[in-house]
């Protein structure tokens, strides 16, 4: 017959005998200040609540608050793409995945541009440089940085003879509000803090509607107390209409409506309001403030074709301009620009040479539609 196992009895001497109802394997922490304090719990509850609000609302990124009215100001109207005199820009772009970089002349003559001008960009998926330098010796650089999908950082430095500028600028965009913070010659270690500080947040408190608030601070002199207010934003996105007001610090308001009115046709309006106080001269040619109230309002279009591009604005001051780009080839392009005072009896006349030169054959490939940017082939094209 077989004998029962033998009990070691050095192993019940270590042994740790369980009491009747205790779990030995679960050990009872201690209540912490943070998770017993009544108020902290009641924070804790209000924000987890307003989180679960907010994801149930199907809020979108508003953008950033410079772009609050770019579909206006920059895409239709023709501010900061009209030019007077002749010019010419000659451009090289290189490509070598995932990396670009172009090289540009420009060549000016009889505008106000300066006679030459030499940039430099080169750009990849978290970073962009740009560099330039004109016949003045007037050096510009600034630098983007994307840490990741929702933080970028900015640094624009411009060393000229008359003015030097510096801007340090940080980014960082929720998935249903952006924060924006600035500095402009920012002197934060001398006997006073000099400079423009500037912060906003813009908020989508819909999936189509958007607000923000931006405060400055300025201190340009030192020793001088500086100057602080508060600008307000709006935006409604309609999809295919946009509508944004800005009611800014220095009382001026701002107010623009863009519209799709085709797929290929585009218009915008946009009304500005100043108001405020001037010095003038009475009848005893003693200087008092007097109020002012200025108002302008702009209409323009944009119309987008295969190969051109018209743009057209009038305002309330009777200005009248118009800008025409039209590509000929994929790599050579005609600009035609014109404006005309209707108050003043003025007139400027711009006539301008795009040529775009291919520094590989990747990218001469894709200036002629044959492959996209990711290299590969288009629909329809023909690869010899």
């Amino acid at each position: 017959m077989s004998q029962p196992p033998q009990l070691d009895i050095s192993q019940l001497s270590n042994a740790t005998v369980p009491l009747p109802g205790l779990n030995p394997l679960k050990e009872e922490k201690p209540s912490s200040f943070w998770s017993s304090n009544p108020l902290y719990s009641f924070v804790n509850n209000v924000s987890t609540t307003i989180t679960s609000h907010r994801k149930s609302l199907d809020l979108i990124n508003p953008g950033t608050m410079e772009n609050i009215n770019k579909e206006v100001s920059r895409d239709v109207f023709l501010n900061q793409l009209s030019f007077q005199g002749l010019r010419a820009d000659i451009s090289k772009t290189f490509s070598v995945k995932p990396d670009t970089f172009q090289v540009s002349h420009t060549f000016s003559d009889g505008g106000q541009s300066q006679p030459y001008s030499l940039v430099a960009v080169f750009g990849n998926e978290s970073t962009f440089i740009q560099g330039s330098i004109d016949s003045e010796y007037s050096l510009t650089g600034r630098l983007n940085h994307a840490w990741d999908k929702h933080i970028i950082s900015k640094v624009t430095l411009q060393l000229a003879n008359q003015q030097s500028m510096c801007q340090l600028e940080h980014d960082y965009e929720a998935s249903d509000f952006s924060l924006n913070f600035k500095a402009l010659n920012p002197d934060v270690f001398g006997k006073s803090l000099s400079g423009i500080y500037i912060a906003s947040i813009l908020q989508s408190l819909t999936p189509k509607l958007s607000v923000g608030v931006e405060s400055v601070y300025s201190a340009m002199q030192p020793g001088v107390v500086g100057d602080a207010g508060i600008s307000l934003y709006g935006r409604y996105n309609n999809k295919n209409w946009i509508a944004s007001a800005q009611f800014l610090n220095a009382g001026q308001f701002i107010g623009s409506f863009w519209k799709r009115l085709a797929p290929n046709v585009e218009a915008g309006v946009e009304t500005t309001v100043s108001a405020g106080m001037k010095p003038v001269l009475n009848e005893m040619m003693q200087p008092v403030y007097q109020t002012f109230v200025d108002a302008n309002t702009s209409i323009g279009a944009k119309y987008e074709y295969r190969q051109s591009v018209y743009r057209g604005q009038i305002n309330s001051n009777g200005e009248v301009a118009f800008l025409l780009e039209h590509r000929v080839l994929p790599t050579l392009g005609l600009l035609f620009s014109a404006s005309m005072d209707q108050v003043k009896n003025t007139c400027k006349l711009g006539a301008g040479l795009q040529i775009d030169v291919a520094g590989s054959e990747e990218v001469m490939m894709m200036q002629n539609n044959l492959i996209d940017a990711n290299g590969n082939p288009v629909e329809g094209a023909q690869l010899a």
